[in-house]
């Protein structure tokens, strides 16, 4: 296969006979050393089928809603929707990929501190009524534009101060005041939302802070006469089912004492990342080799040093596919294609490089690899949290590959499970793969 269709038309290599995902990876990188070695992606949508039996099996009572944000390509976006999650969407455009993929307007939520007029009108006039709100003038502007909106209240929390700058959501203190404003102002309010980063060291302390406060909320909004009814966690999910145990065994006393069943309170969470960031492998190309004075300090026995360190520069950068490490992400350190790297092989200090030459364009600021050359491919995995539009658009080149895979025992598992992809996915079309 050498590309994908026009939109919106998607193809899905089919991996028959124990062809494996590396096998894909290969023949894509034997298609490019025949033209000019484009950068591409690799997507395993059975990858994200099984992220989906994965949070099913260990939190069957947290809802998934997925924040679009984290990976709003519409092959994803297809899949999630055929699955039955429900979809989190901070901006217009993400508000019609959400409706054309046909989900229910009561299966999305418009969140963003601060919405655009637009986003707020787009939202009323397709019937979507749950709003994200956590200050007084958002509240009125909705009111206007809005009024037969059903609001969550964005409840901070400490966990997430810590982490950002920025003030987000309102204080329990302030709540009684908003709560009191939505009710002049005959707007319903019927739940509330707060945010764990992953980042958070104490789980325990973090959301029994949350969901106490949470609690508070509920009985203040209940004693006005709302009809509290939806408490959405948030996110905070890594793609790792141990970390996701850990939220679970943190989150579920707490439920269970603060929000039992019997309450009849629906229990949201926003698994984005988790969902997504492993289904994704990004292939980039060597285009550039300099050898330059090392300072680097502490290095292993076996790890070559000798004052000198590899700058090897890629055909993508945080101006394309890496652009999220603008925004303090980091990058891992990448595989080397079709090298399996041996206990006593000399590694050496590395770092890694856009193709822009500007000092910004460092993708990964220290590793250690075996020499490289240029043409060398490196392999970037956990690639899922960037957008594949962004991948298309921002790219160095005119348009990055995307090629869509899934194995023929995730297809039928999850037709065997009840998810008739088949007819479900009106987008996609199956191509046997040929390795």
């Amino acid at each position: 296969m050498k590309g994908l269709p026009d939109k919106p038309n998607y193809i899905i290599e089919l991996l028959e006979g124990g062809v494996t995902l590396e096998d894909v990876i290969d023949g894509h990188i034997c298609e490019q050393a025949q033209v000019e070695k484009c950068a591409f992606v690799v997507g395993d949508l059975g990858a994200v089928m099984h992220q989906h039996v994965c949070w099913q099996s260990v939190v069957p009572q947290l809802q998934p809603y997925y924040p679009v944000r984290c990976n709003s390509s519409p092959a994803v976006i297809e899949v999630l929707a055929s699955l039955g999650l429900g979809f989190v969407c901070a901006s217009k455009a993400e508000l019609t990929l959400a409706l054309e993929h046909g989900v229910p307007p009561d299966n999305i939520i418009l969140s963003g501190v601060f919405k655009q007029l637009a986003f707020i009108k787009h939202a009323a006039k397709n019937n979507i009524q749950h709003l994200v709100c956590e200050n007084e003038p958002e509240l009125t502007k909705i009111a206007r534009l809005h009024p037969d909106a059903k609001l969550l209240l964005q409840l901070t929390t400490e966990a997430h101060a810590a982490e950002t700058s920025v003030p987000f959501g309102f204080s329990l203190k302030s709540c009684k005041h908003l709560l009191d404003t939505a009710k002049e102002l005959g707007v319903q309010v019927v739940g509330a939302t707060f945010h764990i980063p992953s980042s958070c060291q104490d789980l325990q302390q973090a959301y029994t802070r949350a969901l106490s406060d949470a609690r508070c909320v509920f009985d203040m909004g209940l004693d006005l006469g709302f009809n509290m009814h939806i408490l959405d966690i948030g996110g905070g999910f890594t793609g790792s089912a141990f970390q996701l145990k850990q939220v679970e065994s943190a989150v579920r006393p707490l439920l269970d004492a603060y929000f039992p069943q019997r309450s009849g309170v629906q229990v949201l969470a926003q698994p984005g990342d988790f969902y997504v960031a492993s289904a994704f492998t990004l292939a980039v190309n060597v285009i550039g080799k300099k050898l330059v004075s090392c300072h680097w300090e502490d290095l292993s026995q076996g790890e070559k040093n000798e004052d000198m360190e590899f700058l090897y520069y890629m055909n993508e950068g945080v101006y394309g596919s890496f652009n999220h490490k603008l925004l303090g992400n980091t990058i891992t350190a990448p595989s080397v294609h079709k090298h399996a790297l041996f206990v006593d092989e000399a590694v050496y200090p590395s770092s890694l490089w856009g193709p822009s030459l500007d000092q910004l364009d460092q993708v990964v600021e220290r590793c250690l690899l075996p020499e490289l050359s240029v043409g060398d491919w490196l392999l970037f995995s956990n690639m899922g949290t960037c957008s594949l539009e962004e991948f298309s658009c921002l790219s160095s080149s005119s348009q990055l590959p995307v090629y869509y895979t899934i194995s023929t025992s995730d297809w039928y598992e999850m037709q065997e499970a009840g998810v008739a992809l088949d007819s479900a996915m009106k987008n996609f079309s199956l191509l046997q793969y040929s390795a």
